[in-house]
C-alpha cells in the first residue's frame, strides 16, 4: 500500500516537475509571442510553490509512515526482522501468554514446552465465532486453559491472517490503528484487563475495526472470571471503568470452567501418552488438569512456605520473598493493571515483611529473594515474572488470594495509598474505582485526582468520579463545582442530551439534594430522566439510576406515595436483571424502606431495612458505610 501511494506522488510530482520546464522548452522551439510565454511562465512560478509544498507533504507523510511502522514493530510480536507474523506461523503458544508446562523432547528433539491439547466442550463454539468475525472473549479462572484453548482455535480456522499482538497497553494505539488496514488480521489481547482504561481499548475502535464489510476481522482476548465481574459492575457506587464495561459488552462471550467436565476428562485420558498429561491425572488431585500443569499448586505451597525465618543453612527460608509476592497479589487486588512498576512492589513489600517480624525473621538480601521470587518452577511458570522495571504474578496465586479472602476483604490501606499517588493514571483510576466500591471515598479521590491530571478524554470521568466520592464523603460544594465544570465541559464538547453529560447532571442533582436545594434537583433528575429514557431505553442501568435519585427527591419534597411507586418499579426491574443480592437493588430497597417509613408504615419498613442490611453485610461487608447507614436506618425505625 506504502509502495502505491509512493507511486502516485511520484506521477504527480514529474507532471509538476514538467510543468517548470515548460517555459525554457518554448523558448528553445522559437516560441516567442508574449501571451503564451506569460502565461506558462505564471503557470511555472505557480507550480515551482505547489511542488515544494508537494515535496514537503511527502516528507511529512513518508517520517509518519516510518514513525507509524516503527510504533508497530517496537510494540508488536514480531520475526527477527521486524515484520510480522501469520497466525501459523507461530508455532509456540507460550509467546502468546500460555502458561508452559514442563518440557518433554520432541521426536524432533526440541523441547515441547506445552502438553498434547485436550479439546474443551466449548471449542466447536468458540471456533465457529471465530470463523464469523468480531470480538470473541474467553472467560475463566487463571489456568483454566483460555489462552490455550484461543490459541487452539485461532490456529485451527484463521491461519492466514496477520496476527497482531501487543506487548502493553501503550504500544495497542498503532495496533489498533494498522489492524483498520488490513482486510484479514487478529488482534491478539491476553489478559484483556491490561489492555483496557486510559489509552486502551475502547469502544469505538471496537466500531472501527468491525463496523464495515468486506474484511475479516477478530480481536480475540481471555479473561479472568474475576477481573470479569470488577469491569463490568454496573453499580455506580462500585465504581467500574464506564469504557472498559462498554467494552467487555460488545464481545461473544466463551466460558471456560477450571474443572473439566466428564467428556473433558474422558479425552484427557486418551492423551495419557504424554507423560505431563499422565502425571496430572494421577497426581493431580482435585486441581483441574492445566491448574496442575501450570504448576499453580505447587508454586502455592513454595509461596505459603517462604514465610518460614531464615534460620537455617540446611532449609534457608526466604520472607523478604514471600513479602515480594503477597504486595504483587496485594496491589493486583487493589485493582491495578497486571503489569507493576518493580519500585512499588519493593515499596510495598516492606509493609507484609514488618507485620510477619521484620528483621526478626531474617530476611534476605532483595536481588536474592528477587532472584528466588522470579525462577521459574518446574522449567515453566514462576511465583513473579520480570520484564524490565515492570513485574508481573502468576495470576493462579492471585485468584487462590481473592477466594480466601472472600469479596469484602480490603488491602491495607499503606498500600493503597502508594498506588493511588504513585501509580500511571489508568492504574491509579482502578484503584480509585476499587477504593469507592469499598467505601474508602478518601483514598479513591487521591486516586482519581491523580487520573484526571493525566491528559486525554478520560480525564473528566475521573474528575466525575473524584466528585462523587467527595459527597459521600460530606463535603457536597467541593462535588457541586467539581460536577458542575465536567457538565459544563462535557455539554460543551458533546452536548447537552449525550448519555455521558446526562450522568453527570444527575449526579449535580444528587449534590444540590444534599444542599437542600430540593426542588431544583427533583427538576434537574426529571429532565434527565426522560432524555436518558428515550436515548438508553427505560431498563439501562443509568436510566434507572436517574429513575431512583428521581423518586428520592420526590419523598424529600413530601411526595412519598409517588416516591414508593416508583423505587417499587425500579426494585421489580433490578431483582428480575441483576437479582435481589446486587448493591444496585440492595440501595433501591433502602430507599423504598425509607418512603414506606415516611408514609407511615414502619413495620414494612423495619422489615426492608433488615434484609438490606443482611444483604450489604454479605456483599459488602460489615463495616462498608451503606451497610452502617442501612443500620442505623433500621434502629432508627424500631
Amino acid at each position: 500500500m506504502r509502495e502505491r501511494r509512493h507511486g502516485r506522488l511520484m506521477v504527480i510530482v514529474a507532471g509538476l516537475g514538467a510543468l517548470t520546464a515548460a517555459p525554457g522548452v518554448m523558448l528553445a522551439f522559437r516560441i516567442t509571442s508574449p501571451w503564451p510565454v506569460s502565461a506558462v511562465s505564471a503557470a511555472a512560478a505557480g507550480t515551482v510553490a505547489v511542488l515544494a509544498l508537494w515535496q514537503e507533504r511527502a516528507k511529512q507523510a513518508y517520517k509518519q509512515a516510518d514513525d507509524d511502522r516503527a510504533r508497530v514493530l517496537n510494540g508488536a510480536l514480531a520475526r527477527a526482522d521486524g515484520s510480522l507474523l501469520r497466525v501459523r506461523e507461530v508455532a509456540d503458544p507460550v509467546l502468546l501468554g500460555v502458561h508452559p508446562a514442563a518440557a518433554v523432547p520432541s521426536e524432533e528433539g526440541a523441547a515441547d514446552r506445552v502438553p498434547a491439547y485436550v479439546p474443551r466442550d466449548a471449542d466447536g463454539e468458540l471456533r465457529e465465532a471465530l470463523a464469523r468475525g468480531g470480538f470473541v472473549l474467553l472467560v475463566g479462572d487463571s489456568t483454566a486453559g483460555k489462552s490455550r484453548s484461543a490459541w487452539e482455535a485461532m490456529r485451527a480456522t484463521l491461519g492466514d491472517h496477520l496476527l497482531l499482538v501487543p506487548k502493553d497497553r501503550e504500544a495497542l494505539p498503532a495496533l489498533v490503528a494498522l489492524a483498520a488496514r488490513e482486510r484479514r488480521c487478529v488482534l491478539w489481547l491476553n489478559d484483556l484487563e491490561g489492555y483496557l482504561g486510559a489509552g486502551g481499548l475502547r469502544r469505538e475502535d471496537l466500531g472501527r475495526l468491525l463496523g464495515e464489510d468486506g474484511h475479516h476481522r477478530v480481536v480475540l482476548a481471555t479473561l479472568r472470571t474475576a477481573e470479569e465481574a470488577l469491569l463490568t459492575g454496573e453499580d455506580e457506587d462500585r465504581g467500574a471503568p464506564k469504557h472498559a464495561a462498554e467494552v467487555i459488552r460488545q464481545a461473544h462471550r466463551v466460558y471456560l470452567s477450571r474443572l473439566f467436565s466428564t467428556a473433558e476428562s474422558d479425552r484427557a485420558r486418551l492423551r495419557a501418552w504424554d507423560p505431563r498429561i499422565e502425571s496430572a491425572l494421577t497426581l493431580g488431585g482435585g486441581y483441574g488438569l492445566a491448574e496442575y500443569l501450570a504448576a499453580g499448586p505447587d508454586l502455592l505451597r513454595l509461596w505459603q512456605d517462604a514465610w518460614s525465618p531464615n534460620t537455617s543453612a540446611h532449609a534457608p527460608g526466604h520472607p523478604r520473598a514471600a513479602a515480594l509476592v503477597t504486595a504483587a497479589v496485594d496491589i493486583r487486588r487493589a485493582g491495578h493493571a497486571a503489569s507493576m512498576p518493580r519500585a512499588l512492589v519493593e515499596a510495598a513489600h516492606a509493609y507484609y515483611l514488618e507485620r510477619h517480624g521484620g528483621e526478626r525473621l531474617r530476611p534476605e538480601p532483595p536481588e536474592e529473594a528477587w532472584e528466588w521470587a522470579t525462577r521459574p518452577r518446574r522449567a515453566t511458570t514462576a511465583l513473579l515474572q520480570r520484564s524490565g522495571d515492570r513485574v508481573g504474578v502468576f495470576d493462579y496465586l492471585l485468584d487462590v488470594a481473592q477466594r480466601a479472602a472472600g469479596p469484602t476483604a480490603l488491602v491495607p490501606e499503606p498500600v493503597v495509598r502508594l498506588i493511588v499517588t504513585g501509580a500511571d493514571p489508568a492504574d491509579a483510576e482502578r484503584a480509585a474505582a476499587t477504593a469507592y466500591a469499598q467505601g474508602r471515598y478518601e483514598l479513591a479521590v487521591t486516586g482519581w485526582r491523580r487520573a484526571a491530571a493525566a491528559p486525554g478524554p478520560d480525564a473528566l470521568n475521573s474528575r466525575n468520579n473524584a466528585a462523587r466520592a467527595l459527597r459521600r464523603l460530606g463535603r457536597p460544594a467541593e462535588a457541586l463545582a467539581e460536577h458542575r465544570a465536567v457538565a459544563a465541559a462535557r455539554t460543551a464538547t458533546l452536548g447537552a442530551a449525550h448519555p455521558d453529560t446526562l450522568i453527570v447532571r444527575d449526579n449535580l442533582a444528587n449534590v444540590l439534594r444534599d444542599l437542600g436545594r430540593v426542588e431544583e434537583a427533583e427538576a434537574e433528575h426529571r429532565a434527565v430522566l426522560a432524555l436518558l429514557t428515550e436515548v438508553r431505553g427505560p431498563e439501562d442501568a443509568f436510566t434507572l439510576f436517574s429513575r431512583d435519585n428521581h423518586a428520592v427527591a420526590l419523598r424529600e419534597m413530601g411526595r412519598p406515595a409517588e416516591a414508593e411507586s416508583e423505587h417499587r418499579a425500579v426494585l421489580d426491574i433490578r431483582e428480575r436483571v441483576l437479582g435481589p443480592d446486587h448493591p444496585d437493588t440492595l440501595r433501591t430497597r433502602h430507599h423504598l424502606a425509607l418512603a414506606l417509613r415516611s408514609l407511615g408504615r414502619s413495620a414494612q419498613a423495619g422489615e426492608l431495612l433488615a434484609s438490606v442490611v443482611a444483604g450489604r453485610t454479605r456483599v459488602l461487608g460489615p463495616d462498608h458505610p451503606d451497610t452502617a447507614a442501612a443500620a442505623a436506618d433500621l434502629a432508627g425505625t424500631a
